[in-house]
């Protein structure tokens, strides 16, 4: 009886260390971040079918989908979204509030990555003075090279130069975009180094981008088999320069020179590709992977927000692209298998923001949809001034949404800076296109806890936002009437993949809501490491293995 017992209470032992034993899970290699610029999540369900199998449907199979991630924030702009992913906070703390913006205090437009005090390092240009002065929380970049004592390296690449900088945060080793125009040049700025690797020279002066635009860009397949998307020929897509109607073959060889030279390469599948490229000769050149440390690499895609801005969500040129996407995906995971190794890498996808049907679409649809008329706009906020306050000088800047006061020229006139931007928020309720309008004081007092004037408060800042802020009606956008934008906070841009995959990851999905600022302290907490120091999002737990 007594051994019976004793082999009871040893099982019950061994049971339970059983349970409480966590598997000791090894840190990845190389870490990569992929956004692609413009991805709306529905791109996943709707081109499903057309995907081959080494592209999203790998990582969509073997890692974890997030199907409900949303922005949770409003602007909705690229340089914001790429700042959100990785410092995992929101406008309010990191303090990227759009790609440009009126700078209160210098009393001008600025550009997020514009610096002076730094040069070019790779042509005598000038698009390479550039830093991330302007980001201030760390990224999980900075966090891991913090924990590394700066060993291992980060590096950020993407054809655009915000997409590749602010990812990868103040104490990267690189960031790299490229330079088109007639240099046809992958370059960096001396915030990073005072020369170009040998590597980048190489790879610049095999000019693999003639090949890509020494051709014709046409359907990858039959264009008839296209069904997700509208006709070919229709009038709610812009034209590249010389070509009578949006439509293929384009003829890139013959276009690209009223189109920019090679400049033409960010706005056609093949920038991706090109993309993909860069990333692989970054991967060996900079021996990414080979250490005992954890290196960390960005990839930004950026030819699809340029592809959708052009001709929307419905085209077939946005399908196409897409398409050719997942091909460049799958050549780029076969590469980390073979120069990284199954099982040493863990990535991220998602993207930086999605996008509106062209509200034209939706008009013709009997969908309501608006363009605002900014021009328009700001008359109307002046003869609000001019009614209330007998001045029309009482207005510093209108743009992004929000309206900054003249706060000298309101003292100087004896008025309460408080009372004027009440007023105006209280009457450009009545311009047609403005659903919702708020102080800057009310965003400072009031907690908002859920929907989409939550959103406006996240993207609020303090020190750098405006006093009146609106939000326009849904579907509204200010550009023209032919292809798409986004900057909203409804679901139609916020909503967009995040798949995590690899060493450490679990397969599954959830339909759960998430926000894009959980990325980074999941990543934090795979890694074991600190979160960035602004940190608002939460660890997504059940995408990680424990």
């Amino acid at each position: 009886m007594k051994k019976a017992i004793f082999y009871l209470l040893a099982s019950i032992i061994l049971f339970s260390n059983c349970n409480n034993t966590e598997v000791k899970i090894k840190k990845p290699k190389l870490v990569i971040g992929i956004v692609i610029d413009q991805m709306r999540y529905d791109y996943l369900t709707r081109f499903a079918d057309r995907y081959q199998e080494g592209g999203f449907n790998r990582i969509l199979n073997d890692g974890f989908s997030l199907e409900n991630a949303h922005y949770n924030y409003i602007p909705t702009y690229t340089a914001v979204g790429h700042t959100s992913i990785f410092t995992g906070t929101t406008p309010s703390n990191h303090g990227i509030i759009s790609n440009n913006w009126y700078d209160k205090s210098l009393k001008e437009s600025i550009y997020c990555v514009d610096d002076s005090n730094y040069k070019t390092i790779g042509n005598e240009g000038n698009v390479g003075k550039k830093s991330p002065h302007r980001l201030y929380t760390t990224t999980v970049t900075d966090q891991l090279h913090l924990a590394q004592n700066m060993q291992g390296k980060t590096i950020g690449i993407s054809i655009k130069d915000r997409s590749a900088i602010l990812p990868v945060g103040h104490t990267a080793n690189a960031a790299y975009w490229y330079d088109g125009s007639n240099k046809n040049q992958w370059i960096t700025s001396s915030f990073y180094m005072d020369e170009l690797p040998s590597w980048v020279t190489e790879f610049n002066t095999n000019n693999k981008a003639d090949d890509y635009l020494n051709s014709t860009w046409e359907t990858l397949y039959d264009i008839k088999t296209y069904t997700q998307s509208r006709t070919d020929d229709n009038i709610f897509e812009k034209n590249l320069n010389g070509q009578e109607k949006p439509i293929f073959p384009k003829d890139l060889k013959k276009l690209r020179a009223q189109n920019g030279n090679y400049n033409l390469i960010k706005t056609i599948p093949a920038g991706n590709t090109y993309t993909v490229d860069f990333a692989k000769a970054v991967i060996k050149g900079e021996q990414l992977g080979k250490t005992k440390f954890t290196d960390f690499l960005t990839v930004s895609f950026s030819a699809t927000d340029y592809v959708g801005h052009r001709y929307g969500v419905s085209a077939v040129e946005t399908e196409d692209t897409y398409l050719r996407l997942d091909k460049d995906l799958a050549d780029f995971f076969s590469f980390l298998d073979a120069e990284v190794g199954k099982g040493n890498y863990t990535l991220f996808l998602t993207a930086d923001h999605a996008a509106v049907h062209a509200p034209s679409y939706l008009q013709s649809l009997k969908i309501p949809a608006h363009y605002m008329d900014t021009k328009k706009f700001r008359d109307y906020v002046l003869n609000i001034t001019q009614k209330y306050f007998n001045s029309k000088e009482l207005i510093e800047n209108v743009s992004n949404y929000q309206i900054f006061l003249d706060k000298e020229k309101i003292e100087s006139l004896g008025l309460n800076k408080e009372k004027v931007a009440q007023k105006l928020a209280d009457e450009i309720m009545n311009f047609d296109k403005v659903y919702k309008a708020v102080t800057a004081r009310t965003l400072q007092t009031t907690n908002f806890t859920d929907g989409i004037m939550n959103s406006l408060q996240n993207g609020y800042n303090q020190k750098f936002s405006g006093d009146v802020l609106m939000i326009p009606f849904p579907a509204t956008l200010i550009s023209s009437r032919k292809g798409t934008s986004h900057g909203s906070g409804y679901s139609y841009d916020t909503h967009v993949p995040i798949i995590f995959y690899g060493n450490g990851i679990k397969k599954g999905r959830s339909s759960k809501k998430y926000d894009i600022i959980d990325i980074a302290p999941t990543i934090s907490n795979l890694l074991k490491i600190e979160a960035p120091n602004g940190t608002s999002g939460i660890v997504i737990e059940e995408v990680l293995e424990k």
